[in-house]
């Protein structure tokens, strides 16, 4: 492979070097084009500029492949659990037992919120969106910390850093979620796991005892980690992007929560949900969606199927597949919106047209699919997203730190008026 690229505009020739990845990925380092030659390049949407270099996630999407710090999906959902990725993703390494056992006894000493965070919750109306409350509960965490605002501390002081806001982000979620039904607030009960501790605090009310389901927990303990981190997506950019300018962990968090928010993004398991109340409330009818969805003159999309990146399977669906179906059967849930993404997915994994164009169920599909069956509201559906995605943000910010990379700063090509002569008011 040739070491370096050659550019030629107009008559001048510019010589760049390629730069070639891990995973025999190869790009050409434009990063002194404009200084050389006055030119920038134009990607909208930055589908295929590489923003920069990172150890943390490697994804190849025509193969369906994805890997944390080069250890597979597939075993990590497997073998490990949520709080060992979290470790790995944001250390580089997989703990220790000794290291293990210091990360969740941290993390269990911080989940509590300070109790003036109950009363910024309660100012929010019933009706609010959970992922506007979350991502302003943890931005008004850098007022509770004032000392996280300087991202340049000691290494002592980042990881405090860490440690809360991986502790403190389920109780805020769940804190979200009661607000909006107007339930009392439960509180941390440290002597559960991760997962329990959260599905308590979204679901047990003072007045009775509150069991965690194993199936259930295993379900979201599989779907966290398959969340944690996918390459340079919309949100985990944002964070890159905010922290660029050292802003704290907190403030790029929260950017980072609401880069998530947008629908293009982190909406697509609540789209899937949606579409199924949609199909159920003309006749749950599967085969007339599907054969709307082949019509390319109807504008009907069928949710949860294929993916952007992954051009032929999602290595994430099919691990979540089988945890769906245990979610369902373990529940014995009677809900004609789940009998009718079965009735897609099956019928979908058997026709022509979308076995052809590899359009797979994805994570999206079977993760609506559990999360309704938890009993988890749409609108908190992009929240639990956010709880999965959460290492994945906190290793990025941290690498980008680390790394010491500039601000960042996308260019522009201007396309609007030249320069024209001002008019006064009473002329105009």
């Amino acid at each position: 492979m040739p070491n370096s690229a050659e550019i030629k505009i107009d008559d001048k020739s510019y010589t760049l070097p390629v730069v070639k990845g891990s995973e025999q990925e190869v790009a050409v380092d434009i990063s002194k084009l404009r200084g050389q030659s006055g030119v920038i390049t134009l990607d909208p949407g930055y589908k295929n500029t590489g923003s920069t270099t990172s150890a943390i996630t490697f994804l190849d999407g025509e193969k369906g492949i994805l890997r944390y710090r080069g250890y597979t999906i597939e075993a990590l959902a497997e073998k490990s659990d949520f709080l060992e990725v979290s470790y790995l993703l944001i250390y580089g390494e997989l703990p220790t037992k000794e290291a293990y056992d210091k990360f969740v006894n941290d993390i269990k000493v911080h989940t509590m919120l300070h109790e003036d965070i109950k009363a910024i919750l309660e100012g929010f109306p019933s009706n609010a969106h959970p992922m506007g409350v979350l991502s302003s509960l943890v931005c008004s965490l850098t007022a509770f910390y004032p000392e996280s605002l300087d991202p340049n501390r000691s290494s002592d002081g980042v990881y405090l850093s860490i440690i809360r806001i991986l502790a403190k982000l389920p109780t805020m979620a769940a804190w979200a979620h009661k607000n909006e039904l107007g339930h009392p607030f439960i509180y941390p009960n440290n002597y559960l796991d991760y997962c329990s501790n959260f599905t308590r605090m979204m679901f047990a009310v003072p007045a009775e005892d509150y069991e965690v389901d194993p199936v259930v927990n295993d379900a979201l303990n599989k779907l966290l980690i398959l969340h944690a981190d996918h390459e340079q997506n919309c949100s985990t950019s944002t964070v890159r992007i905010v922290g660029s300018a050292q802003a704290s962990l907190y403030a790029s968090i929260s950017a980072g929560i609401n880069a998530l928010w947008g629908p293009l993004h982190g909406g697509a398991n609540q789209a899937v949900i949606e579409m199924l109340e949609n199909i159920k409330a003309d006749g749950g009818d599967t085969k007339k969606y599907l054969d709307k969805a082949k019509d390319k003159n109807d504008p009907f999309r069928l949710m949860g199927f294929g993916h952007r990146v992954y051009k032929n399977f999602d290595p994430r669906a099919r691990i979540i597949k089988k945890a769906a179906d245990q979610v369902l059967e373990k529940l014995g849930v009677n809900d004609p919106v789940l009998e009718i993404a079965k009735g897609l997915e099956e019928a979908a994994l058997v026709d022509e047209y979308f076995v052809e164009r590899k359009l797979y169920p994805n994570v999206d599909f079977y993760s609506g699919i559990i999360y309704r069956a938890m009993g988890i509201p749409t609108d908190m559906f992009t929240v639990m997203f956010a709880l999965g995605r959460l290492p994945g943000w906190i290793a990025q910010w941290k690498e980008m730190r680390e790394n010491q990379e500039p601000i960042g700063r996308p260019r522009q090509i201007y396309t609007g008026n030249n320069e024209r002569a001002y008019i006064p008011l009473d002329q105009r």
